[in-house]
């Protein structure tokens, strides 16, 4: 309650990406575009992997929730940051920077636990093929699902209780297209340095601890693929290669800007818009142009759809 009596910023202004108008416009047309592909391509994954029985498995289950944590990803800040694009006012309220700042890592840290979660899925399904079925239970598939979140929310909200305690007495401009801890602390008017150094154990050193843990586990499947049948192997080989794609894509950016996340490089802002926008685009693309069950499902579907129009 005292910081909130001597905290005077009731907005904070996103200088977004680039100040010259006409290309302003330019790309508020083409993330409108890419934000409608985002929403359209991760519902169809949902939707498909909800009406094809063949898909109701662990895989395509938290695929399906990896679908869905992309489509938040992308909606907590895009449809703001196409709004400020055009518009002359470039403010955002105290409360809405806090929320995206708060649904930025609940998305986030869920999202890295779900890549953990689905490591795991492949290296039992690789490794111990026998046993897969016995292993990833629809109640351990919940389990996993349950956990991304539950991380998530204690990665988040281990940095939203003292960032909202902060005082904003000074400047408010926000270096960036929406409002993320290392960029808003540093507007406090105090001493940050601790938070600081939290928000790189919990951002930066788990970015890079679970990379880590994804790259050994990973390479171990890729190891073990070896040893299966020429057939198998070519099928295991599409699978992991589109996982790995999107681990490589996800955490890359995201280890740079929270390992480093002080500097003013603004390549910060390339690689934010490149984790938030484009790799939640890239996901289905990936999974369903890569993978031959998604592709049929797809077709199956198509079919059905076509021959209930023509019966009515």
């Amino acid at each position: 309650m005292e910081s909130q009596n001597y905290s005077m910023v009731s907005e904070f202004i996103l200088l977004g990406l680039t100040e010259v108008r006409e290309l302003q416009i330019c790309l508020s047309v083409f993330f409108s575009i890419i934000y409608a592909a985002i929403v359209l391509g991760n519902l169809t994954i949902i939707l498909i992997v909800k009406l094809d029985s063949q898909l109701h498995s662990p895989m395509y289950f938290l695929l399906a929730n990896l679908s869905f944590i992309d489509m938040s990803l992308a909606s907590f800040a895009t449809p703001k940051m196409i709004c400020n694009l055009i518009s002359e006012q470039k403010t955002i309220s105290y409360n809405g920077c806090m929320a995206q700042m708060f649904f930025l890592h609940l998305l986030g840290g869920s999202e890295m636990m779900l890549l953990v979660s689905m490591a795991i899925d492949r290296y039992i399904a690789i490794c111990k093929p026998l046993h897969y079925k016995s292993i990833m239970t629809y109640r351990v598939c919940i389990g996993l699902a349950l956990f991304s979140w539950t991380s998530g929310f204690v990665h988040t909200t281990s940095q939203m209780v003292f960032t909202v305690t902060l005082p904003f007495c000074g400047p408010n401009e926000v270096d960036s297209f929406f409002c993320d801890l290392p960029r808003v602390i540093k507007l406090s008017c105090t001493d940050t340095y601790l938070l600081e150094l939290l928000v790189i154990a919990f951002s930066g050193v788990l970015s890079l601890f679970c990379f880590i843990f994804l790259f050994i586990s990973y390479s171990i499947i890729l190891i073990s693929v070896q040893h299966h049948s020429s057939s198998g192997s070519s099928k295991a080989l599409s699978t992991l290669s589109a996982h790995i794609t999107v681990v490589v894509l996800f955490f890359g950016p995201c280890i740079f800007i929270y390992v480093w996340p002080f500097s003013s490089i603004s390549i910060d802002k390339i690689l934010s818009v490149f984790y938030t926008i484009f790799t939640p685009l890239l996901n289905p693309i990936i999974y369903t142009f890569r993978n031959k069950d998604m592709k049929k499902a797809i077709r199956k579907i198509k079919t059905t759809f076509v021959n209930s129009r023509l019966i009515f």
